[in-house]
C-alpha cells in the first residue's frame, strides 16, 4: 500500500503579505501588492513596477537576524517561511524526529547578482577599452568580490542553509524548473516519501528577480506589462488588455509528513496531496505548446494519480501570469482536460494580486489552495474588467466567492516547458 503524504506545517512571506494570515486576508479582500520598484532605480526600465515584499524584516522571525544580514533576500525569505511552517507544525517540539529521515527539496531561484561590486569591478578591469582584463578582473575580484555574496548566487544555497539551521540530515536537493520550481520540488518531495527514503519532508520555495538582471532579462522576452502607470492594475490574468506578468518576489514553504507518523505526534493535518503531474511540452524556450499538449497531459497524470475525476475537483489556482500566450493556452488545456464541466469549475489567478513569484510561485499556490479548503472561500482574480472572448470560463472576477472546497487544482507552468500539476484534497482520515 503506497504510504500517504499530508500537510502538517505551512509559512509563506509574499508581497501581500509577512506570513499566511496576512497574505490570505489580502488574497480574499483583493489588495494588490504592485508599486514601483524600490530595490533599484528602475527608472530607465520600460517596466518600473514589480511586487516587492516591502515590510520584510527577518528580525520579525528569528533571534538571530544579524547572522544573516550579508545573506540575500532568497535565503532571508526561505528561513522565515521555513521558520512559520515549522512553528505551525510543531516539529521543534518533537523530540523523538529521526533527522536522517528529515529532508528538504525545495524550488529556489538563483540569488541576486552582486550587481554594484559586479559593475565596478568590470568597470575598473576595462579601462573604457570594450574589453575586460580577465587576468586583472581575477587578481582584483579576489579582494573585492564579497564571499557570501558569491555563493549566495547558488540556487541549491537556501537548501543547505535551511538544512543546517533545522537539523535536516535526510534527503536534500533543489531544482529549477523556472515557474513550476516549488510545485515540482513539492511533488518530487511526495514521492521521496512515498517510496520510504523519508518520513518528513520541508519544501517550496524562495525566489527574488526583482533586481537590474531579472528586470532586463525579462523585458528582452517582452513578458513583462509596461503599464507603469497603474501599478496595482496591471496584472490583468484573462483579461483582453494585459500585457504581461508581474514580477513578484517572496517564499511558500511547507511540511510534508508521511500520515501515519504524523498521527503518531498528534499533529495538526491542513490537507493531503494526492495527485502530481509532471510533463514537458518539448516545443520551444518562451512559449507552451499552442494546443497546451504539455499542459493537458500534465493534468489528466495528476487527476489519475490521485484516483479522481474532472467532476472530483472543486477548485483550480490557475497558473495564470497575465501573459496572452499564458492565459489562452492554459485555458484550452482545462478545457481539453475537463470537457464540459470546464465551464463550472471555479478558477483564479492569485497572480493577479501577488504577482509571478517565479520559482515560489508554485509552492505558495498550492498553499493558497490549502486555506481555500480550509476556508471554504475561493480568492478571486482582480483586474479582470474586459475578458478575453478566448478566455471565457468562470475565473470568480474581482470578489472571492465562498463555496466548500474539498479536492484543489493548481498549475504551474514554467520558461522551457516544464508542466506541473497538483492536487490537494481535504483530510478526511
Amino acid at each position: 500500500m503506497q504510504r500517504r503524504v499530508v500537510v502538517t506545517g505551512m509559512g509563506m512571506v509574499t508581497p501581500i503579505g509577512g506570513d499566511l494570515e496576512s497574505t490570505w486576508s489580502s488574497l480574499l479582500s483583493g489588495k494588490s501588492g504592485v508599486g514601483k520598484i524600490t530595490l533599484f532605480d528602475a527608472s530607465t526600465f520600460p517596466t518600473q513596477i514589480a511586487a516587492e515584499a516591502k515590510a520584510f524584516n527577518l528580525a520579525d522571525y528569528i533571534d538571530d537576524a544579524e547572522r544573516w544580514a550579508e545573506h540575500n533576500r532568497n535565503t532571508k525569505f526561505a528561513i522565515a517561511a521555513a521558520s512559520m511552517a515549522m512553528k505551525d507544525s510543531k516539529l521543534n517540539d518533537y523530540k523523538d524526529l529521526d533527522r536522517a529521515r528529515f529532508g528538504i527539496y525545495l524550488g529556489s531561484g538563483e540569488g541576486q547578482q552582486d550587481f554594484p561590486r559586479f559593475v565596478s569591478l568590470l568597470h575598473e578591469t576595462s579601462k573604457n577599452t570594450g574589453k575586460v582584463d580577465t587576468a586583472a578582473f581575477t587578481r582584483e575580484g579576489v579582494k573585492k568580490l564579497h564571499t557570501i555574496h558569491e555563493a549566495e548566487q547558488e540556487p541549491g544555497t537556501p537548501g543547505g542553509h535551511l538544512a543546517s539551521v533545522f537539523g535536516a540530515r535526510g534527503p536534500n536537493a533543489n531544482c529549477l524548473t523556472a515557474c513550476a520550481a516549488s510545485s515540482q520540488a513539492i511533488g518530487e518531495a511526495v514521492e521521496i516519501i512515498r517510496r520510504g527514503d523519508a518520513d518528513v519532508m520541508l519544501s517550496g520555495g524562495t525566489h527574488s528577480m526583482i533586481h537590474p538582471f531579472g528586470v532586463t532579462g525579462f523585458n528582452l522576452l517582452t513578458a513583462l506589462s509596461t503599464r507603469n502607470d497603474e501599478p496595482t492594475r496591471a496584472s490583468r490574468p484573462f483579461d483582453r488588455e494585459r500585457d504581461g506578468f508581474i514580477l513578484g518576489e517572496g517564499a511558500g514553504m511547507v511540511i510534508l509528513e508521511e500520515l501515519e507518523h504524523a498521527k503518531a505526534r498528534g499533529a495538526t493535518i491542513h490537507g493531503e496531496v494526492v495527485g502530481y503531474g509532471s510533463t514537458a511540452d518539448a516545443f520551444r524556450l518562451t512559449d507552451t505548446h499552442e494546443n497546451g499538449r504539455g499542459a493537458i497531459a500534465c493534468m489528466k497524470e495528476a487527476l489519475a494519480e490521485a484516483g479522481i475525476t474532472p467532476a472530483d475537483v472543486d477548485y483550480i489556482n490557475a497558473h495564470g501570469t497575465s501573459t496572452s500566450v499564458n492565459d489562452s493556452v492554459e485555458t484550452l488545456a482545462i478545457k481539453q482536460t475537463f470537457g464540459d464541466l470546464a465551464h463550472k469549475v471555479p478558477i483564479s489567478s492569485t497572480k493577479s494580486m501577488m504577482g509571478h513569484l517565479i520559482a515560489a510561485a508554485g509552492s505558495v499556490e498550492a498553499i493558497v489552495c490549502l486555506l481555500t479548503i480550509r476556508d471554504g472561500i475561493m480568492p478571486p482574480t482582480v483586474n479582470l474588467d474586459y475578458p478575453d472572448p478566448e478566455c471565457d470560463l468562470d475565473y470568480i472576477p474581482h470578489v472571492a466567492r465562498p463555496k466548500k472546497v474539498d479536492v484543489a487544482l493548481s498549475n504551474s507552468f514554467g520558461f522551457g516547458g516544464q508542466n506541473i500539476s497538483l492536487i490537494l484534497r481535504r483530510y478526511a482520515g
